[in-house]
């Protein structure tokens, strides 16, 4: 009798999975435009997510469960051309599904991806970031702020420069500003200024410093502004400033030009190509990638790449099991984003783990660092108990 051919013996994947699910955040509401998510206290904001199990008839599955928002639509597409398929030929899915949805702007992809990543690490019994190439398994973590409240917590440059304080004698080696945003009366400049002076007068010697306005400056004057406090204080970087959404590669040639910070574009630039064409034109000191947004652990690593050849570090968005992996294999990378964190009230993420791990606040070690996950696939557990027993809608592809 012949061997089985390597096409015969491959998995094919039979089901896929997608449950939404609702959890409370205690303490957290939004801003007066109902955009940025801030500090209430006395409140519980209900939200929801996505979970993924992607079953094969070799018996091994790959799940995810998404940490940010992406497009609810575009995952059913992607799932719905996954079934009967083989699992471990991410690349070709990646460019079928990259062309499939070229309409759009692909957020659907990354989810699957990295379910099908899990699948495949814990069918060879490796970590993910194994797979893709160990560079370390430590990570050096910066705490990376919820937007200003006007309720007690975040709410003046004091706060935040008494919380980067804080955040400093947990151990974090770095600190990033989200301001204030909402509706004209409260994007203050001038108070902008000075939360950036604040707590770089405060930590600027003793940790690195971030700030970023997520686009909500309103003119090229008021992102020069807060820049120039930016270099006064000697910022590592200053990210996404105005509202072109931080994708004109123009704007941010000329921001640069009069600036000495370091700029930090590309988290809202989607797909490979044009990201490439924004770093090819200098518009940008780092990179941005993203697992979720940027079509997974596939194209975040094709994202990193490209980053390294134009000799630039990229700085990998949110946090997360597979973000983790990704910076265990990327050398360019500086920094985890333990993301959003206030003195006053938990991080956004539900409490979907089983075991320790964890992206609180507390979650460093007195070194400032995380480990990665070294269980197969992402290597961690998910309490599949509570994401059922919270299910909102639950869609079934086979």
């Amino acid at each position: 009798m012949a061997p089985e051919t390597r096409a015969e013996t491959a998995p094919e994947i039979t089901r896929i999975e997608l449950t939404e699910f609702g959890y409370p955040l205690a303490d957290v509401g939004t801003d007066d435009n109902g955009f940025n998510l801030v500090y209430e206290p006395g409140s519980t904001l209900e939200s929801s997510t996505l979970a993924i199990r992607v079953e094969t008839d070799a018996g091994v599955a790959g799940e995810y469960v998404l940490v940010t928002s992406t497009a609810p639509d575009q995952v059913e597409t992607c799932a719905s051309y996954l079934v009967g398929k083989n699992p471990l030929e991410r690349e070709r899915h990646w460019s079928e599904l990259k062309r499939g949805l070229r309409k759009y702007d692909r957020m659907g992809i990354g989810p699957l991806d990295i379910a099908l990543w899990d699948l495949a690490g814990k069918r060879y019994d490796a970590p993910i970031h194994e797979l893709l190439g160990t560079y370390r398994e430590r990570l050096p973590a910066y705490a990376s702020t919820y937007h200003a409240d006007d309720a007690g917590g975040l709410d003046s440059p004091e706060a935040y420069a008494d919380f980067a304080e804080a955040c400093l004698e947990l151990g974090y080696g770095g600190f990033k500003i989200h301001g204030w945003g909402g509706s004209d009366a409260r994007r203050d400049i001038d108070r902008e200024v000075e939360t950036v002076r604040a707590v770089g007068e405060r930590v600027g010697d003793e940790m690195d410093l971030m700030h970023d306005p997520a686009c909500e400056y309103e003119t090229y004057a008021d992102a020069l502004r807060v820049g120039r406090a930016c270099d006064e204080q000697e910022y590592v970087w200053y990210e996404d400033p105005y509202r072109d959404g931080g994708i004109s590669q123009h704007a941010h040639n000329k921001l640069r030009e009069a600036l000495e910070t370091p700029l930090l574009l590309t988290e809202h630039v989607r797909g490979l190509e044009p990201y490439a064409d924004f770093l090819a034109s200098g518009a940008t000191d780092f990179a941005r990638a993203d697992p979720e947004y940027d079509g997974g652990i596939t194209g975040a690593m094709k994202r990193a790449r490209i980053a390294e050849g134009f000799g630039l570090d990229v700085e990998v968005h949110a946090p997360g099991p597979a973000h983790r992996h990704c910076i265990a294999a990327t050398r360019n990378a500086n920094y985890y984003e333990i993301a959003l964190v206030h003195p006053d009230c938990p991080n956004t993420q539900p409490p979907i783990y089983d075991g320790d791990y964890s992206d609180q606040l507390d979650a460093i070690d007195a070194d400032g660092t995380v480990p990665v996950p070294d269980g197969p696939g992402l290597g961690v557990s998910y309490d599949w108990d509570y994401i059922d027993a919270n299910a909102i809608d639950r869609t079934v592809f086979e």
